[in-house]
């Protein structure tokens, strides 16, 4: 079951439902690769999706060491498949 009050495969926009998004980093973890990391942001948006959140954020940040990818709009493409 996704966050409270949301069905997995429904859409949560019915009057009075609270909407909840993620936001997530690309982060690289030990022994991994970027490539392996953005794989995972795509896995975690579709898992997302299933679950029922409102929107999937990729964010944006430069010159921070274990991020995959600083620019959403090069992430973004994958995500959206």
């Amino acid at each position: 079951m996704g966050p409270a009050g949301l069905i997995p495969g429904r859409p949560a926009s019915h009057a009075g439902a609270t909407l909840y998004s993620i936001l997530d980093r690309s982060l690289l973890r030990q022994a991994s690769d970027a490539a392996t990391a953005l794989r995972d942001t795509v896995a975690f948006a579709r898992q997302a999706e299933e679950l029922g959140y409102h929107r999937f954020w990729v964010a944006e940040h430069h010159s921070v060491p274990g991020v995959a990818g600083t620019a959403p709009t090069v992430r973004r493409p994958a995500v959206l498949i």
